[in-house]
């Protein structure tokens, strides 16, 4: 047996330097990405926000598959390193992107999409792995350390999300001082901070993995599967899963079935689809192995019922890259310190702030508890973390109740609400990564960390699908105002826009097209948009705001005829309405926050209700 050290073994300090760099990348980037999308490429807050959760859900679909590849194939070693160039790169592409947006739009965008999808499979490749690692680094007798180990490892987590979103909407989200008017030139510097931090975490894992990342007597941990040891595994643990040919055909046709379903039936498009049907068919193809003992069965279970209910902590979470990036944005006075104000992207900074002040207390905290014999379970802590955001989330809400349609809210309100959810958050994420470790047979450590990582996908798209709900905020109000249409009229249905109305209307990203109507009725939006959007370029005052031109718009300016502004408001093709989720309609913010408040307050309640059944299924570990 080997001896039982105090302390942590180093390697956790290297994996904590790459991870920390690695975060770097990925939150600098996510920081600025949702104002890139709306200010440089053009695309609604509405749209910006599903292709933000697709992302985000799609970072963490494909640690499924390079969880796969590693236990399998590649080894978790081989796979951080080919993940953390892949980000590399699509960081390098986002650059690109963020450079030419002004002379090929069109290419711009084409090169966000390509960028994504090549972090998305590097995240892949990284994610798992990386975490699988800091549970292998401490031996059957030494697992009682993971939840402070995991909790010191979070902290580099932070620590990188922290320093990324002060430099990178320092140098990408920069706004003239006098006029307010962004820099949308600016974006390429942020993502190109970005990925640089993602090489210098490479190289680091790179130089120090085969001193440091190693087992207490030296092996080098995460290597090729081929060079595994059985020492690696407990007495009499299966060391390969069983799945037999029948399981893997009804697993493809479950993930089939379950695509279309949620697709046709619940109406989410198809990288939200894919997200939520791969989850449910690798959960299910997992539990049939058949080398599966009943201990470890239910131990699994364990971890899919956890993994289930964060799904709506993230949700709520993630939040911060889109909507609240909005509302901070929009309709939040920012002046900090000394009358600075603060770019709307780097208020997500708090977050981090908070993470690294509180992550070694609350280290220390779960320590102390632990030794006399108070410490929660796991569950409990998780359903600690959904209580704490539905807090946040809930106080928010009545700040805003009486902000109207220009109001402003005070910044000390988006702080407060951080930091109750940075206490939420570890209360539960940390504390997730610690249970898979010490729950998951280690045949599949790397593939059950994938399917944990799952449910933070699912959370993601559920968090795109609220975020596009966010009501009109205080620019779209007093854009229209300029222009002397009554939104709030419209919205209510107290007042019948125009056709003309219509079209800025959706051309100020306000309102939505039904294209298959316009194609039917011959009219090409894009086209006239395109167009409009030269004389807006023409016409634009460096020291004025780019809606002004509109004050006495003409009928060139919509380019469209009479005739044709005429139809558009017949057909109804273009409509204003307020959002609405679950069958409810979302007039106001205070609404819009009181979503999160139920969906994360029920979830937190069940969870909690839920802990003794969920105790006697982990079978003697706390």
């Amino acid at each position: 047996m080997s001896e039982i050290k105090p302390g942590h073994p180093k390697g956790l300090y290297v994996l904590f330097a790459t991870e920390m760099w690695e975060r770097f990348n990925f939150y600098g980037m996510r920081a600025i990405l949702t104002l890139f999308i709306v200010s440089a490429l053009m695309i609604s807050k509405e749209q910006s926000s599903i292709i933000y959760g697709g992302f985000l859900g799609l970072c963490y679909l494909t640690p499924m598959l390079g969880g796969f590849i590693s236990d399998r194939f590649l080894g978790n070693r081989n796979c951080i390193m080919l993940g953390g160039t892949l980000m590399a790169i699509g960081q390098l592409l986002l650059f690109f992107s963020a450079s030419i947006f002004d002379s090929n739009l069109d290419l711009a965008r084409t090169l966000l999409y390509i960028a994504l999808g090549v972090i998305i499979l590097g995240n892949g490749f990284f994610k798992p792995n990386i975490s699988s690692m800091v549970g292998s680094l401490y031996p059957k007798q030494e697992k009682s350390k993971l939840d402070s180990a995991f909790t010191i490892f979070y902290m580099g987590i932070n620590l990188g999300a922290l320093l990324s979103q002060y430099f990178c909407p320092m140098i990408g989200d920069v706004k003239d001082a006098t006029t307010g008017v962004r820099d949308v030139f600016a974006f390429k510097w942020g993502f190109l901070a970005a990925g640089s931090a993602m090489i210098i975490g490479t190289i680091t894992f790179f130089l120090l993995k085969n001193k440091y990342v190693v087992t207490p007597e030296g092996k080098p941990l995460g290597d090729l599967p081929s060079k595994s040891s059985s020492t690696d595994f407990e007495e009499g643990e299966a060391q390969k899963a069983k799945f037999s040919s029948t399981a893997l055909a009804v697993a493809g046709l479950a993930f089939i079935g379950l695509g279309f379903a949620i697709h046709f039936l619940l109406g989410q498009n198809y990288v939200y689809s894919l997200i939520y049907s791969s989850g449910l068919t690798l959960a299910g193809l997992i539990i049939s192995d058949s080398s599966l003992t009943k201990i470890e069965r239910d131990r699994i279970l364990v971890i899919y019922t956890i993994s289930f209910f964060i799904i709506f902590f993230w949700a709520a979470f993630e939040q911060a890259g889109s909507s609240l990036t909005f509302i901070a944005d929009n309709q939040t006075d920012r002046t900090f310190l000394f009358g600075w104000q603060m770019p709307a992207s780097m208020i997500q900074i708090f977050n981090g702030i908070f993470v690294v002040l509180l992550a070694i207390p609350f280290s220390m905290l779960w320590d102390k508890l632990r030794a006399g014999g108070k410490e929660p379970l796991s569950p409990v802590k998780q359903a600690i973390g959904l209580f704490l955001i539905a807090l946040s989330y809930f106080i928010i809400a009545f700040n805003v109740k009486e902000l109207g349609t220009s109001g402003m809210l005070a910044i000390k309100w988006l702080i407060l609400l951080y930091f109750i959810q940075t206490l939420g958050e570890l209360c539960l994420s940390p504390i997730g990564l610690s249970l898979v470790g010490k729950l998951a047979p280690k045949r599949f450590a790397s593939l059950l960390y994938g399917v944990f990582f799952l449910s933070n996908a699912s959370g993601y798209a559920l968090a795109g699908t609220l975020g596009s709900i966010l009501p009109p905020t205080s620019e779209q109000y007093i854009a229209t105002d300029k222009l002397q249409i009554d939104l709030q009229g419209i919205l209510d249905g107290k007042v019948n826009a125009s056709g003309k109305e219509l079209f800025v209307l959706a051309q100020l990203k306000i309102a939505s097209i039904d294209k298959a109507q316009a194609q039917k009725n011959n009219m090409d939006f894009d086209q006239k948009f395109e167009k409009i959007t030269k004389i807006n370029k023409e016409r634009e005052d460096a020291n004025k705001n780019k809606i002004e031109f509109v004050n006495n718009y003409t009928e060139q300016d919509t380019a469209f005829s009479t005739e044709q502004l005429n139809l558009i408001q017949e057909k109804e093709i273009v409509s204003v309405k307020y959002p609405a989720f679950a069958g409810f309609t979302i007039h106001n913010l205070f609404e819009f926050f009181m979503v999160f408040v139920i969906l994360c307050g029920v979830a937190g309640a069940l969870l909690f209700a839920l802990t003794p059944v969920l105790k006697k299924m982990m079978h003697g570990v706390r």
